[in-house]
């Protein structure tokens, strides 16, 4: 990160009524003859939240505002479990070793970055992971497991090192398996609060957007 970061997560059990995901920039010009053009501004998608939409009652609300208050609005991101995104495996299934590709050794690399490949049939796009939950990540060389002291993962980039003995052969598919947070940070410098307005149901918008690595 450029920036700073606190390693500590937004509270789990607000972040499960957060609504959000994936956000694309995509240029459309209109052309004179009725047809279009379409391109893409960013290279990746980046997923924004509103953590609004997770909060119940007062006491959530202080919550937030104490975080917030700690995080000194935009200036450090912090980690965020995505109710829905949060796994190499889809949602429901076991994490398994098997679940991403990650590249194919050579006989010297011993360095893979962990990552996420959302696809079909026509087309594939490759997430960089870079804060997998500690002790949740499992790797495997050519559909075979490797022993946790076999390899070693940073909480903090995502990258996976194999010890010496362990690493991936020329030609060898490198996979693996995790959990991971999403790192995130304020998109505002303020937060509206209403104690009348919010017990009357209407919820205040706090915005958060996703730090790429």
């Amino acid at each position: 990160m450029t920036t700073g970061f606190h390693e500590v997560r937004f509270p789990l059990r607000l972040a499960l009524g957060v609504s959000g995901g994936p956000v694309r920039r995509t240029e459309i010009v209109n052309l004179s003859n009725g047809r279009e053009t379409r391109n893409s501004r960013w290279a990746l998608s980046r997923r924004a939240y509103d953590a609004g939409s997770g909060l119940r009652s007062v006491a959530d609300l202080y919550e937030v505002l104490e975080f917030f208050e700690a995080r000194q609005g935009q200036l450090y991101g912090f980690r965020f479990r995505d109710p829905l995104d949060h796994a190499s495996a889809p949602p429901g299934e076991a994490v398994s070793p098997l679940d991403q590709p990650l590249g194919t050794g050579d006989g010297a690399n011993a360095v893979f970055q962990l990552s996420k490949t959302y696809g079909d049939a026509a087309a594939a796009s490759v997430r960089e992971i870079s804060r997998p939950l500690a002790g949740t990540v499992r790797v495997a060389v050519n559909g075979a497991e490797t022993a946790a002291d076999g390899f070693a993962c940073d909480p903090q980039t995502g990258r996976v090192t194999f010890a010496a003995g362990h690493v991936p052969p020329a030609g060898a598919a490198v996979t693996a398996g995790f959990e991971f947070d999403v790192p995130v940070r304020f998109d505002i410098d303020r937060i509206d609060i209403n104690i009348s307005a919010f017990r009357a149901g209407r919820i205040p918008t706090i915005p958060l957007m996703e730090i790429l690595p």
